[in-house]
């Protein structure tokens, strides 16, 4: 869509009888603001490493129904052309404002191309919908969903026979095909009894329950520790408003734990998240209601899910102080890699061709921790579903075994039956992992010092810049292409010893010059290596305004890495104000 015509696209909505007369209502409201015109209809949303994602309400920037109608026509035509439309496709939904709304439009225009849909009867966890799709033999799968993004929010996850995120070609294949749209009032869709009488539409729900937790308990590898202490261990638990409530609740009752604390504000499903400025894990408010319950309870672990329960956010207590400390995504998840390496390890559970897959953005401290458990350590793009089609790489080719995998935004997954980040096996794992250092008379703080001790002190943060609309796309894109025409000699002291572009596929050893192929696919991401295990990566983010500066040190104890933390972010943020 080009700029000039947002006005005319704009027009089009108010006169053309397809739109109903609470869209019209809505953007006759916006008449006299040329720049919300503007915003609303300068573009069609596009898809990032999450899917569709956007601000709700009426226009082709906007989440809405009839966006929502145009993404599923344009998935339809693809699936279609791929032979796959007498597979069906899963639809789930999460807690926010017009996710029903949203899963029942996908699905009627699913049906009204004759693509069978099977929606969940209510809201679910994320992992659920990736073991949907390979439970039920789907060609594809769609979550209604904006994860941790403000209640303003909401969006639409395209995921792949595998269970996994959409990857090339797939993803671009749909996206060609939406974009072939012109006229989004010719899209299809019916009504759910019609879709009904054709077979066209089904509701889903308790058989795959049972059988998603079924493969969520299937990953513990030491019962006998949790049924030592599961009268001892004391968690709370929170899902943000979210769909993690019923499936976090009910693995961990099966396993066995009976100390299960849920915070009652937080508890029932809520797309205004009125606890939260935003439900993120990662911000310490999510946790306010959480730790004050945790003190109340002397719990030993505090946990709690997005709204669409992918990502895990956690607080240990540290017995020494009584103080309840913060693991970041990179801690908590290299935490769980430690543990589950080493209980297979005692197993004999290891196989030689063993892999740990990460992110590019994520934290070094697991290369490490791969290499102790002679597992291979793969790095992929950022986006869970690279690490999704790791998986499918292992099964298809036969080389190598998926034996866990883990991004730096609070996301793992235990075992192959999904193939997004869970939420919900984290949270078993972690409480698993907390039982079994109880009887080894540690805490779960206890255990990430000890890996601190045994592999170095690793210290890894990010910091984001928001830069809004179209004025703050055209920052971001400045920023990237200035950071790519000139790779600074070092940053913060530390010296660039190599540089790697993702986007033109080259990395660049900044010592002899000579240049390879980064072996991944295309994406506008800079890495660079930096001297004493340091690293900064810069990109873009795929689903909110914003550019992200990813680096990592090592230090020789907790506090000389939080001093070279800082003095390294110092540094980028100085590096980037010269170019804003």
């Amino acid at each position: 869509m080009l700029m000039k015509d947002y006005r005319s696209i704009y027009e089009e909505w108010l006169l053309n009888p397809y739109f109903d007369e609470a869209t019209k209502d809505e953007l006759r409201s916006i008449a006299d603001d040329e720049n919300e015109i503007k915003e609303r209809f300068y573009q069609d949303l596009e898809f990032g490493t999450a899917g569709l994602r956007g601000i709700i309400g009426a226009g082709t920037n906007r989440m809405n129904i009839y966006v929502v109608r145009k993404a599923t026509q344009g998935l339809a035509n693809y699936i279609k052309s791929q032979g796959g439309a007498d597979k069906g496709v899963a639809i789930a939904y999460d807690s926010r404002h017009m996710s029903p709304e949203f899963a029942q439009e996908a699905a009627l225009t699913l049906a009204a191309n004759g693509i069978k849909a099977y929606k969940f009867e209510s809201l679910r966890p994320t992992p659920e919908l990736s073991f949907a799709v390979r439970e039920l033999g789907c060609i594809a799968g769609i979550n209604i969903t904006a994860s941790h993004n403000p209640p303003e929010y909401n969006g639409y996850k395209v995921y792949w026979e595998d269970g996994a995120q959409f990857t090339p070609p797939h993803d671009k294949g749909v996206t060609a095909e939406v974009l072939n749209i012109t006229d989004i009032s010719t899209v299809k869709t019916t009504t759910e009894e019609a879709a009904r009488e054709k077979g066209m539409y089904e509701i889903i729900g308790a058989d795959l329950d049972d059988k998603y937790i079924a493969h969520v308990k299937a990953q513990v590898v030491n019962q006998d520790a949790i049924n030592q202490m599961q009268k001892d261990i004391k968690i709370v638990y929170t899902p943000l408003h979210g769909t993690g409530n019923l499936p976090a609740r009910r693995a961990l009752k099966e396993i066995g734990f009976t100390h299960v604390y849920v915070v009652p504000q937080q508890e029932l499903p809520d797309g205004d998240f009125p606890t939260v400025s935003y439900p993120n894990p990662e911000a310490e408010e999510a946790f306010e209601l959480g730790l004050a319950l945790a003190k109340e309870k002397d719990a030993d672990l505090v946990l709690a899910t997005d709204p669409d329960a992918d990502r895990l956010g956690v607080y240990v207590k540290d017995e020494k102080s009584g103080e309840y400390i913060p693991l970041t995504g990179n801690m908590s998840g290299s935490l769980l890699c430690e543990y589950v390496l080493s209980q297979k390890k005692e197993r004999g559970a290891i196989p030689p061709d063993g892999q740990v897959v990460k992110s590019i953005v994520t934290t070094n401290l697991v290369d490490a921790v791969a290499k102790a458990y002679g597992c291979e350590l793969i790095e992929v793009l950022t986006g869970f579903k690279y690490i999704g089609q790791q998986i499918l790489k292992e099964e298809a080719t036969g080389c190598g075994t998926y034996m866990f995998g883990l991004e730096e935004s609070y996301g793992c997954l235990i075992g192959t039956y999904a193939r997004d980040k869970d939420a919900i096996s984290a949270t078993v794992a972690l409480c698993e992992a907390a039982a079994y250092y109880k009887t080894k008379g540690m805490t779960l703080w206890d255990a990430m010092t000890a890996l601190y001790e045994k592999y170095g002190y690793y210290k890894d943060a990010v910091t984001s810049i928001s830069l809004k609309g179209l004025e703050g796309q055209e920052k971001i894109k400045a920023i990237m292409e200035a950071m790519r025409k000139e790779t600074p000699a070092e940053v913060g002291g530390y010296q660039v010893l190599s540089a790697r572009d993702y986007k033109l596929d080259t990395v660049k050893d900044m010592g002899t010059g000579e240049v390879s192929p980064t072996g991944l696919p295309q994406s506008d991401v800079l890495y660079y290596e930096l001297t004493e295990d340091g690293w900064l990566c810069v990109r873009p983010s795929g689903t909110e305004p914003k550019i992200k500066f990813y680096y990592g040190v090592k230090g020789a104890s907790m506090a000389d890495a939080d001093e070279r933390s800082a003095k390294l972010g110092d540094a980028v943020m100085a590096m980037v104000d010269k170019m804003m």
